[in-house]
């Protein structure tokens, strides 16, 4: 389990959704959400490594701290049984922080249609489809609080990249998904704030995770009905001065250590961790009176 920055109550009593949350940047968020009293569902399509983060979460946080929801979220009706199963589990639905996804690399004149639609479909549509089965949750919890006479906000958080900002050679539909789900971010910032919904995006850089390691059939995701080696090609991999051997899987302290990256005016790649807290921030009440917002994650990259 990645170790949160810090820990406190300041979630106590919050149930949030992390899609994708078992692994990199989703863990540590699903971590970091459950170290500061959050119950967290981790959604994620690999029912072993869901099972394993829930089980270091409740070993650390409490029984009950984390529950798994394993699902393919691209499949009609997934994002739907997500909040039910929410619901169910713990009465309420607070957080929801849309991480889940992967990259399909081609530059565009070797591009297929599978390739530009499997990006729209987990990055945009999971989210938008996520976001209406939350509408009616979201609004029938406002209705309740106001009814109460109290004020309470709701999160919803968008990970974004900045290839949604700059785009990306050799990875237009993964760009166009990442610009996509900004649009998005910002509409319900726009349809929800009424009802004390906050909905922001974070649009990061370079951030070590398995996905910046050369693919491996050690490393697959069965979604949409195909089967994708997680990573990056091989010679994608070598441009980069990226090497491994195949014969020895790399630690998880190996995958997510920053590296050095000269482009960036901090010097390095940043963290798994440092990706968390900033998604934390946006689910926590520091940033009630933030919404509508992309916040680059970048290390001052000089590049954008």
């Amino acid at each position: 389990m990645l170790t949160p920055s810090f820990e406190s109550g300041l979630l106590d009593g919050q149930v949030a959704i992390v899609t994708g949350g078992s692994r990199g940047i989703g863990g540590a968020t699903s971590t970091l959400l459950a170290a500061n009293g959050a119950k967290v569902v981790i959604a994620d399509v690999d029912k072993d490594k869901a099972d394993e983060a829930v089980t270091a979460i409740n070993d650390a946080y409490g029984a009950g701290s984390a529950g798994a929801f394993v699902a393919d979220l691209v499949a009609p009706g997934a994002c739907d049984d997500l909040v039910a199963h929410a619901i169910a589990e713990y009465g309420a639905l607070d957080i929801v922080v849309n991480n889940a996804g992967y990259a399909w690399d081609a530059r565009v004149h070797a591009m297929t249609d599978d390739q530009f639609q499997a990006m729209l479909d987990i990055h945009l549509m999971v989210p938008f489809r996520l976001a209406r089965a939350c509408a009616p949750v979201f609004r029938a919890a406002d209705r309740a609080d106001a009814a109460e006479g109290i004020t309470r906000h709701r999160k919803t958080v968008m990970v974004s990249s900045m290839a949604g900002l700059l785009g990306l050679d050799g990875a237009a539909n993964y760009a166009s998904a990442k610009a996509g789900v900004l649009g998005l971010a910002r509409t319900l910032a726009q349809e929800w704030g009424s009802m004390h919904v906050n909905v922001n995006a974070v649009a990061f850089g370079i951030i070590q995770t398995r996905f910046g390691q050369p693919q491996s059939d050690r490393e697959v995701i069965n979604t949409g009905g195909r089967e994708i080696r997680v990573g990056m090609p091989a010679k994608q991999a070598r441009r980069m001065g990226i090497t491994v051997d195949p014969d020895v899987p790399l630690t998880d302290a190996e995958i997510y250590a920053a590296r050095p990256m000269p482009f960036v005016s901090l010097g390095r790649t940043g963290t798994v961790g440092e990706a968390a807290d900033v998604i934390f921030w946006l689910c926590s009440p520091l940033s009630n009176y933030v919404t509508g917002q992309v916040v680059p994650v970048n290390g001052g990259s000089r590049l954008g």
